[in-house]
């Protein structure tokens, strides 16, 4: 089965514990074998396999390994030893009264599990009465986010749903009977055979051209550029650790990339991918969805015809349905792209709904800190701006807005600060000064910043930039009845308002100046 390597934000003397038994195993691998796989004298798979599994190993020698379930999450950050002697007291007492089922025993346990119950308290309350004053400053930044999370998930009746159905619709909640249907479905998927040969396209030529080796500059340099603390891949290994490993790391990785170019090989974990197929006609799309087809079921996957949809965009009356294998697929109005939606009549109203509801989502997570009346307005204000207002911003730099979406925003916004400090219409409390008590801009003029500040991105690239060009195209057809605002007509206000002009846009720290709206 498959591990993940766990505890990544552990304390600095676990991460030097870390790194060098990383050296250890490294050290004991066979000198001969170790020097093959960074030189490139193995074949490529394994290669990237070996070097891959040292560290996965070190992982779970010196972290720690998991079979993916979470356990459940009780909240003991505020711990102290009394409380753990009080515990361990009474678990002695437990197994006593297990084996002797005497009513002495019994009454000693109940005193006992009273007693655990007023240390718990009283030990609570004193974290509590210790936490809300720190979390005023830098340090108790950690403990604020945690505390949000742990109240977050007491409010929740389950925190896990670990259970498939089988072939026949039964529900199966054993781990073992899981497992097992998940094995059944991926030999069934993956197993069938077809010996048919791929077509080729015609019409299309094969051009042979040199390609420079990449360099150990380039990798080093692409190292550099890559963050730190984000999720690993389906690799299980951080980019922490070819840091770490330095100028090794590097001369690895440029042998390895130089073997796949040469070879036209990669490792097969590294085969994950997501297509859309784009196409001017009907008869395109089908073409091209036929095509795909056929690559996949060669290879024993199929396309699920009830999961694969379509969208027009500038649709035409009659103008048809598409069909794979004569099978009708379905049309729908609007699909999820990268976490945005797009609408076929190319509107954002249903994104900028969406972009309110996913707000109101990250309200609720951390509403165990914003609706605490001792936590103070500044520290709720704090929350609202990086946890709850990024949601509602995502994306939106690249639309345009109108007046009434833009309002929708503002009045969802509006409703969560007052939700959080605890005031209501009736209070008849001018919106201004619910701003700025919390410290919290208006959203629309974040919203603009986010877009200028977007554009000025796009600005700065090379003309021939697929994002440069797509501001300056100019789309065939008709457009709509009436004055639909097209997105540089919004960027032209926006810099009208900030005093800008294209231009600016070239110095990045002046354009960073003129566009900044920050908060009261």
């Amino acid at each position: 089965s498959k591990w993940s390597i766990i505890k990544v934000s552990c304390e600095l003397e676990e991460k030097e514990r870390f790194w060098s038994e990383l050296d250890e195993v490294m050290e004991s691998i066979p000198i001969q074998k170790l020097r093959q796989a960074l030189s490139g004298q193995v074949v490529l798979p394994d290669d990237w396999e070996t070097t891959a599994e040292v560290i996965r190993e070190t992982g779970r020698k010196v972290l720690g390994v998991s079979s993916g379930r979470r356990k459940e999450d009780k909240e003991t950050w505020w711990w102290n030893e009394e409380v753990q002697d009080s515990f361990q007291r009474k678990r002695l007492a437990k197994k006593k009264w297990d084996m002797d089922r005497s009513e002495e025993n019994r009454q000693e346990y109940k005193e006992l599990q009273r007693r655990v119950k007023r240390e718990v308290s009283k030990a609570k309350q004193n974290a509590y009465d210790e936490l809300y004053p720190r979390l005023d400053t830098r340090e108790g930044e950690k403990d604020l986010y945690r505390l949000a999370r742990q109240r977050d998930r007491d409010g929740k009746d389950v925190q896990q749903v670990r259970v498939i159905k089988d072939r026949d619709g039964r529900v199966l909640t054993s781990e073992e009977s899981v497992q097992r249907r998940w094995k059944e479905y991926f030999e069934e998927l993956m197993n069938e055979e077809e010996n048919e040969r791929e077509k080729r396209v015609e019409g299309v030529n094969s051009v042979e051209q040199k390609v420079d080796k990449i360099r150990k500059d380039e990798v080093r340099k692409a190292l550099k550029r890559m963050k730190s603390g984000k999720a690993v891949g389906p690799g299980d290994i951080l980019v922490e650790v070819w840091k770490c490993l330095g100028e090794a790391a590097v001369e690895f990785l440029a042998s390895l990339f130089n073997r796949i170019l040469e070879s036209e090989r990669m490792p097969e974990e590294w085969r994950r991918n997501d297509i859309v197929i784009c196409s001017e006609s009907r008869e395109q799309m089908e073409e091209n969805l036929e095509r795909w087809r056929f690559a996949l079921e060669r290879r024993g996957m199929k396309v699920s015809r009830s999961k694969t949809e379509y969208m027009c965009v500038n649709e035409r009356e009659g103008s048809g349905t598409v069909r794979l294998q004569g099978e009708e697929v379905k049309k729908v109005q609007e699909f999820k792209y990268l976490g945005s939606t797009v609408q076929s009549n190319g509107g954002c109203g249903k994104e900028v709904k969406k972009r309110v509801q996913a707000g109101w989502n990250g309200w609720r997570k951390v509403s165990g800190v914003l609706c605490d009346r001792k936590i103070s307005v500044r520290i709720k204000g704090k929350v609202y701006r990086t946890v709850v207002r990024p949601a509602m911003l995502y994306g939106l730099e690249t639309v345009s807005l109108r007046k009434r979406q833009e309002s929708e925003l503002e009045v969802a916004e509006l409703k969560m600060l007052r939700f959080s400090l605890g005031v209501t219409r009736l209070d008849r409390i001018r919106n201004e000064y619910i701003r700025g008590t919390a410290h919290v801009g208006r959203l629309g003029d974040k919203v603009r910043e986010a877009r200028l500040r977007w554009f000025g991105h796009v600005q700065r690239r090379e003309s021939e930039y697929i994002g440069r060009r797509m501001l300056d195209m100019e789309l065939p057809g008709r457009r709509q009845r009436g004055r639909p605002k097209r997105y540089m007509d919004g960027i032209n206000e926006d810099m009208k308002l900030v005093g800008a002009n294209v231009e600016d846009a070239e110095d990045r720290d002046r354009w960073r100046e003129m566009i900044r709206c920050g908060d009261p």
